[in-house]
């Protein structure tokens, strides 16, 4: 049996578009291994939601379509499953959450149909085992009165209970792997830390891998083991957490950290940030993707794609100065 429950190679995503197809992810590459909790990391646009929703096959219809690459999932390709057989791995073996549970959520639906819906498509039970089990996941989650909750529907619930009904729908079968794509959105920050922890305890009770995606950094410090950092639809950085916040590498993913507040800097002082922003689609550089905002490029950054170094281990980074700039700071760290 593989020592890999999910492994990306080379994905590809495009999207056709009124000015002609655009690639959306390119050349992603990463790996979950059981029990792992993987975070990706980025601004918005830089292609993680769209990642999680071509290992789901779940991209809008005609215009997304995997290009080039593998997913492959507990010893299958997924880009080659036919989509019955991927309807069946959708749910049961693979859980996602999504960004906004409200629109996740029909709102036409009681809970309690909509969570029995999932129980009754993947497993052999009757409608009455059905509702049953349903109550026993929701109140899993940690959602009280279960049996109440089950005849309402979504708008009577609080931002917070909706996001732990998404998370019952999501673990309902035990999946083996779940995605969450930024479970914590539009959340408060005590709610935000109840769901993360939830996600944790299941997690554990589970045995499941989970894919984590965010733009937070210190939920990724919290809670994953690995980390990968994209950019304009490419990987530019992966490894431990370890290796990524003590030894940071690429300018991009140095930037991220040094733009995070701290508790030790002196008060009213100028936050850093990365200056400029993301580039379109439709109009991405023909070198690496982050050197119009870069403070480290050099001209040969400007025309050529930067390939995937090791710095150790599982740590990798694709930037052509990383050396050079990781040699730098040692220098300026020496007493």
């Amino acid at each position: 049996m593989s020592e890999l429950l999910l492994e990306l190679r080379n994905l590809c995503t495009d999207f056709d578009t009124d000015e002609g197809r655009v690639r959306a992810v390119e050349d992603v590459s990463f790996a979950v291994k059981p029990g792992e909790t993987l975070g990706i990391v980025g601004e918005s646009g830089c292609g993680k939601s769209v990642t999680a929703l071509s290992i789901m096959r779940l991209l809008p219809q005609p215009m997304g379509q995997i290009n080039n690459g593998q997913i492959l999932f507990e010893g299958r390709d997924l880009v080659d499953v036919p989509l019955s057989e991927m309807e069946k791995i959708r749910g049961d073996r693979i859980g996602m959450v999504f960004q906004e549970p409200m629109t996740a959520l029909n709102p036409v639906h009681t809970i309690g149909k909509q969570l029995a819906e999932v129980l009754l498509l993947h497993k052999d039970i009757t409608n009455a085992e059905a509702l049953q089990q349903s109550v026993a996941i929701l109140a899993q989650v940690g959602i009280p009165s279960p049996d109440v909750r089950m005849g309402e529907y979504p708008h009577q619930l609080s931002g917070g209970m909706r996001q732990r009904v998404v998370i019952a729908i999501a673990l309902a079968c035990k999946p083996s792997l779940l995605i969450a794509d930024e479970p914590t959105t539009a959340l408060d920050v005590t709610i935000q830390a109840q769901i993360l922890e939830l996600i944790k305890n299941l997690q554990s009770e589970m045995a499941m891998s989970v894919i984590l995606i965010t733009h937070d950094l210190g939920v990724i410090a919290e809670t994953c083991d690995s980390v990968v950092v994209m950019y304009a639809g490419k990987v530019v950085e992966r490894g431990t957490v370890f290796d990524i916040f003590d030894r940071p590498t690429h300018p991009y993913t140095r930037g991220l950290l040094a733009s995070i507040p701290r508790l030790d800097h002196e008060r009213k002082v100028k936050l850093n940030t990365i200056e400029g922003m993301v580039p379109g689609l439709h109009d991405l550089p023909d070198g690496c993707r982050f050197e119009n905002r870069c403070p480290h490029k050099r001209d040969i950054c400007d025309t050529a794609t930067p390939t995937v170094e090791t710095v150790s281990g599982e740590h990798q980074v694709s930037c052509y100065r990383w050396q050079e700039l990781e040699d730098q700071t040692s220098l300026a760290e020496e007493p």
